[in-house]
């Protein structure tokens, strides 16, 4: 998959120190680098679009994603964070880019710590919500799944907005999809072989 843009480029993705965890500073910034795809899809003046009276709009998305990323990585994980005074953008609206400079800024300083941890330090019991304790790593996928929910709501408003969606792991329904492709449908798979 290529995409227009890429925050964090393969080249600035630390080496870890165990090889065998280095899939999780990858994907760490993979997944950060998608999220950056959808924000960056996000006009301006539709920061405070809701598609619904029952949800929140973008904005408030994108702040509870900052916000709640650096719980889980302080609390949880048990990286060094900044403090929460310096999570948001300054001012009463910030635009989106904004948003995506600060979102940047704490995923860069997230992986060098997370390409610091040996087998023992991503295995460890850490305290989670309601009292349970789960191995770090357990901990740390649980926000990647979190972080895509919130990355989902986010492309799910741009659609009802009638804005691009932008391709996440594959084509967005704004892209047409090679009908020989063997995961386009049941056809497709059968006549791509196994």
């Amino acid at each position: 998959m290529r995409y227009d843009f890429i925050a964090i480029p393969d080249a600035e993705i630390p080496q870890a120190v165990e090889p065998a965890f280095q899939h999780v500073v990858t994907i760490y910034a993979s997944e950060a680098n998608k999220t950056v795809s959808v924000w960056r899809a996000v006009p301006d003046d539709l920061l405070d679009f809701k598609p619904h009276e029952k949800t929140n709009p973008i904005r408030t998305i994108l702040v509870h994603q900052l916000l709640s990323e650096r719980r889980f990585f302080a609390q949880f994980v048990g990286t060094e964070e900044p403090s929460v005074e310096e999570l948001l953008p300054p001012g009463e609206k910030p635009v989106v880019q904004a948003y995506l400079d600060k979102y940047i800024w704490l995923v860069k300083q997230r992986l060098p710590q997370l390409a610091k941890g040996a087998a023992a330090w991503w295995l460890e019991s850490r305290p989670f919500f309601g009292g349970l304790r789960r191995e770090r790593i357990w901990v740390f996928w649980r926000r990647v799944l979190h972080s895509c929910h919130h990355r989902t709501q986010v492309q799910t408003w741009l659609r009802l907005a009638g804005q691009h969606v932008p391709a996440i792991y594959g084509p967005s329904g704004d892209v047409k999809w090679d009908e020989a492709d063997p995961t386009y449908s049941l056809e497709a798979a059968k006549r791509g072989g196994k």
